[in-house]
């Protein structure tokens, strides 16, 4: 192997954080036009346009999700069961949501009846909406820690409930995560759509994008002064194997900002998350609308990569029993598993995304309610 244990548990963070920003790019859009769907849409067409622009393309998309979940769940398999164990009803929340998109998508335009599209519209708004709310509040939660522990034979326990997860800063990170998810739905709809539905699309990311800035900043604000980071004091030596309680961690005041001060190179992640919203925003308004859904590409992985900055090398703290914090060092998989992961990652990455983006260029083009009309029995 050309890497030792510490550098894969590194580089395994690494490739996380990118499958996390790849769901967030890709599955992220057709969320927010999805969230957009019941307000820019004021006719039966013109709310087939925005359903029909993400129609081809969000199956494919949603992948990313699962094989983010497939990665924590071989990579840091003590995340996946403590995650899965204590926000059970949060998962199940998502999941329920997005049950709605593929029903939602089949069967709207199975009934020409004003009632039976009205319902599988919001259906679809919950869809989308649900999903990046609840993706944000998580991780609130994760910045603020969870409330569960292990026991000397590395039992998790989970003392929470799903109610203690809404609490207001939390609840703060879910607009962010829905804002900025709604601005780059909207841009997405300024590429795809043209007329009126573009003018609306239009406005709606300046409101988006301005809430995101807003709501990122005052995150950032409530980060420094209203919650305690975490900082490990002492552990094995990380390019060992050793289980979460063999380290010794605590909460400490500006402990999600020591990343930021100790590797000044860091701040490029929320300087990316602001000029990324400003340049998108500038771009939109001038109607070059690649170059807005690309600088939003490059704020959705600012604001991302900030959190991931600011919590490194933890993962999942422990607000109850900081000992039990799952982090980079001790909540990975074995060597010998993250090393084939690593050269099956290398192949298979690029070819996804060379496939993905040859599937956008054939799939490129205006979607209008002319091209509705005439092919009302094949689209969406």
């Amino acid at each position: 192997m050309i890497f030792d244990y510490e550098s894969l548990k590194l580089i395994w963070w690494l490739f996380i954080g990118v499958l996390l920003i790849g769901f967030a790019v890709t599955d992220g859009f057709d969320m927010g036009v999805a969230a957009w769907l019941p307000f820019l849409g004021k006719n039966d067409d013109e709310r087939r346009v925005i359903i029909n622009s993400v129609g081809a393309v969000w199956e494919g998309n949603q992948t990313w999700l699962i094989t983010a979940g497939g990665a924590i769940f071989a990579a840091w398999p003590f995340v996946y069961a403590a995650a899965f164990s204590g926000l059970y009803v949060a998962l199940l929340l998502v999941l329920f949501a997005l049950f709605f998109r593929p029903v939602g998508f089949d069967y709207r335009s199975k009934i020409a009846d004003k009632r039976w599209r009205s319902f599988w519209d919001w259906a679809l708004f919950a869809g989308g909406a649900v999903p990046a709310l609840v993706f944000g509040v998580a991780f609130g939660n994760l910045l603020e820690g969870l409330p569960f522990y292990f026991d000397d034979t590395l039992r998790v326990f989970y003392t929470g409930s799903f109610w203690a997860l809404l609490n207001p800063f939390a609840l703060l990170c879910g607009v962010v995560s829905l804002s900025m998810l709604m601005m780059h739905g909207a841009i997405y709809l300024q590429v795809r759509t043209e007329g009126i539905i573009r003018q609306r699309a239009s406005k709606a990311a300046l409101v988006a994008g301005f809430v995101c800035a807003i709501t990122f900043a005052l995150a950032g604000i409530w980060v420094a002064v209203g919650i305690d980071g975490y900082r490990i004091l002492s552990m094995p030596d990380a390019n060992s194997v050793f289980s979460p309680l063999s380290k010794i961690a605590d909460k400490s005041t500006g402990a999600w900002f020591s990343n930021y001060h100790q590797y000044p190179l860091t701040m490029i992640a929320p300087v990316l998350g602001f000029l990324g919203v400003a340049l998108a925003l500038w771009q939109a308004s001038a109607r070059r609308e690649l170059l807005a859904f690309l600088f939003s590409s490059l704020a959705l992985a600012g604001i991302i990569f900030t959190a991931g900055i600011s919590m490194f090398p933890f993962i999942m703290p422990s607000s109850i029993d900081a000992n039990s914090s799952l982090t980079v060092w001790d909540a990975v998989s074995s060597k010998k598993t993250l090393g084939i992961m690593f050269f099956v990652t290398i192949i298979f990455l690029p070819i996804i995304l060379l496939y993905t983006s040859w599937v956008y260029r054939v799939l490129r083009g205006k979607v209008t309610v002319q091209s509705i009309q005439d092919n009302t029995h094949t689209a969406y």
